[in-house]
């Protein structure tokens, strides 16, 4: 058996931002689990201007009793493929965990967009998959654990996401304001 989650979201800031700020939103306070983030590969294609990237993600998180029994170890590698089209204004973001993925796999992809209704605002859709292989009945409770985790780390993850974006917002109006705040600005993000 397998369980989805499917969830649109808007952030009140242009998509150039909204997209910016993906790449500057660990650390935050709303992301303590993430211990690291490395950038694997990353090319533009001269053609079609798009930007891929491929960065591995390592995040720690604390096991329910009963996992402690299934995974030795609380952490957990990430692999995050990643697409933006300037010229579209669409990136997508593709993320699945390297291990674990026996007891559970989590499959997410995020599709972030202008806005519809609002040129200024950007539109994201998250859709994830979690996928266990245990047998013994135990993927039920797996899964349902996986999808109930996954749901209060993706308020969360847009929470990370907001207070970045603020904080881009306040070091823009500082930078604005004189040129001297623009250099301790500059080195703060």
């Amino acid at each position: 058996m397998v369980k989805f989650y499917q969830h649109t979201s808007s952030f009140e800031h242009a998509w150039d931002n909204v997209t910016y700020a993906f790449w500057l939103r660990y650390p935050n306070p709303f992301a303590s689990h993430v211990v690291g983030c490395d950038v694997i590969d990353r090319q533009v294609d001269p053609e079609t201007g798009v930007l891929r990237t491929t960065r591995v993600i390592l995040k720690q998180g604390a096991l329910p009793r009963w996992g402690r029994h299934l995974i030795k170890s609380p952490d957990a590698y990430i692999i995050e493929e990643s697409e933006v089209d300037p010229r579209t204004q669409t990136m997508v973001t593709r993320t699945k965990n390297l291990n674990h993925v026996r007891v559970m796999q989590v499959e997410e992809t995020q599709t972030f967009t202008v806005h519809p209704e609002n040129p200024k605002w950007t539109q994201v859709k998250t859709e994830a998959r979690i996928i266990s292989e245990l047998r013994w009945g135990l993927t039920g409770r797996v899964e349902s654990f996986g999808i109930n985790k996954f749901m209060d780390n993706s308020v969360k993850a847009r929470k990370g996401m907001a207070h970045i974006l603020e904080r881009l917002r306040h070091n823009a109006s500082l930078a604005a304001s004189t040129p001297v705040a623009a250099a301790a600005v500059a080195s703060d993000c």
